[in-house]
Order: structure tokens, then sequence, then C-alpha cells
């Protein structure tokens, strides 16, 4: 079972059926995805049985009443198309209509991403939608996947047809910039303190060897009291008792992405003198450029 703030994914049991039944016989919610309508209470509990029953298929609960509502699944090789490679999967989904339109699925997506690249240890996570699904694309372009490649005269068996298929897909790296990112926008708040102290002009978010996520801004002084953002993350991690960074991103006042200083810089070689040179530094994110910290500091003063 994953849990969320406001959701619980379970697996599907036989009780289901009468829900499942409920949302599935919508013609707005299955066809536009690929799959008829449920025709009664029987199939539903045949389709939980026979293709709800995959090792990483849940159904989408709110915490309220552990109702099912919808379905969200990691397909793994050998149940898609997209991949053949044991540390690849595809994502699919699907949410009953009364429940449109309240980020759900987005919050589903987002734990399944989560899961995927860290309780299951895959490389990438593939996606698709079929032209004219606008509300899975918009999901998918919450959750960061990345465009791939259009195929059209796609065969939709369970519909006897053919569409136009869209495939998207994040890897593992990409999502983990995409959570700094988004963590270090979070805490970047430029305001005033004093008359000698501003702070928050520019945020920075690190990933430890643990997956944690630490932020930090910058505080500036009339003087040099002040510290970087990337500075005040690694305080705060090493505070929290790790010392190892595998990624660093730091925010500007513009919202693009930077090196650090050369304080910073030095900060993380002396506390991980023999392993600093693989540190990742984001230099451009919307270009999703990267250097390690052995290219920007080759060569040590020490």
């Amino acid at each position: 079972m994953l849990e969320t703030q406001r959701l619980i994914l379970r697996r599907w049991e036989d009780s289901d059926a009468e829900s499942l039944y409920e949302y599935a016989r919508d013609p707005d919610v299955g066809p536009v995805t690929g799959w008829p309508t449920h025709q009664s209470i029987e199939e539903s509990r045949d389709v939980i049985r026979t293709v709800l029953n995959r090792k990483e298929a849940y159904a989408i609960c709110l915490k309220t009443d552990n109702r099912a509502i919808g379905t969200i699944e990691l397909k793994l090789n050998g149940h898609t198309y997209m991949t053949e490679h044991d540390d690849e999967c595809e994502l699919g989904y699907w949410l009953g209509k009364p429940f449109w339109g309240q980020n759900i699925m987005p919050e589903a997506a987002a734990e399944m991403l989560r899961h995927g690249f860290v309780d299951l240890g895959m490389s990438k996570i593939w996606v698709g939608y079929y032209e004219g699904n606008t509300k899975s694309k918009r999901v998918q372009e919450k959750c960061g996947f990345r465009y791939q490649w259009k195929s059209e005269n796609v065969d939709v068996p369970l519909m006897h047809e053919k569409r136009t298929e869209y495939v998207s897909s994040i890897t593992k790296d990409q999502w983990q910039w995409d959570r700094l990112y988004s963590a270090a926008v979070a805490v970047r708040k430029e305001r005033r303190i004093s008359e000698y102290v501003t702070c928050g002009e520019v945020s920075a978010a690190i990933l430890s060897k643990s997956g944690r996520i630490y932020t930090g801004v910058c505080i500036d002084t009339c003087s040099t009291l002040g510290i970087c953002a990337e500075r005040n993350a690694i305080f705060h991690m090493v505070t929290s008792g790790e010392q190892e960074i595998e990624k660093v991103i730091a925010i500007l006042p513009d919202g693009s992405s930077g090196a650090p200083c050369g304080a910073c810089r030095e900060l993380m070689v002396q506390l991980m003198p023999e392993t600093y040179k693989g540190i990742e530094i984001m230099m451009d994110y919307r270009q999703e450029k990267t250097m390690t910290l052995g290219e920007l500091t080759p060569a040590w003063w020490i």
C-alpha cells in the first residue's frame, strides 16, 4: 500500500467490483484511454481478477472512505510494448469522472514515480496518451514527463480502431532534478529582515546520498557575515547528520540556475575530499545542462 496526503493506493479486491463498475461504465472514462465501457458488475469483477491483479496495479482511494475511484499501474516489462528493459516500465491510469479537476491523478502519479524510482529501482518510466485526451496529457506535463515521439495509425485492440498516440518518458535523473528545482523554488522568497540584512534572493536544494532533499537561501548583510544558499543547505544537511552530496541546484533571482561560487565549491570539496568530483551541479535547468564538481574544480589547491 502507498499513501499520499489525500490518497491511499492499494491492491484491488473483489469487493471493489461495484465501485469499479460505477465509474468504468461512464462513456467519458474508458474509451478515451483505449478500453470500452463496462457492461456489468460481473465484467468489472472479471477485470479485477484478470487485469488489475498485476504486481504494480493499484486502486486509487480517498483516505476518507478507502473506496476505489480509479486505477494506476506501473506496467512492468512483459506487460508494455514501450520497453524491453527490466529497469523501465510504463505508467497507466484513469480516474472516475466525479473526481476530475481535483488534482487527484497528478498526486497519485507523483507517488507512483517515487515508488518506481526509489522502491523498484527503475531508471526510466514511459507514458502515453491518445490524441484528444487532453486531461491525460496535462497529468503527464505536471509530472515532468518529456515528449519523445508521435505514432499514427496505432492499433487500439479493445476498441477495434486505430489512433494517433503521443509517447513521453522521464528518467530517474530528470525526476531527481525536477524535485530539487521545485524544492529550491518553494523556499526562494526575497525579503528584508532589517536595514542591514536581506535574504532569499537565491535559493538552493541539495540531494544527499540518502535521497533526502535539503534547502537553503542566501543571507546578505552589510559586512561579510552573509552566506550563500548552497552553504546554507549544506549546513542544514550536516545538522541532520549527513555529509555526502549527490546533486546541487541553485536558483538565481531571475529563476534560472547557475554554478556555486568558489566558497561553496571549496566547502563541498572539503566535505568530500575523496569523492567530490562526482557531485553533480545543475548549470542550466531549462536546457538540462549539468556538470560535475570535478569538471568545475579539476584541481584542488590542497
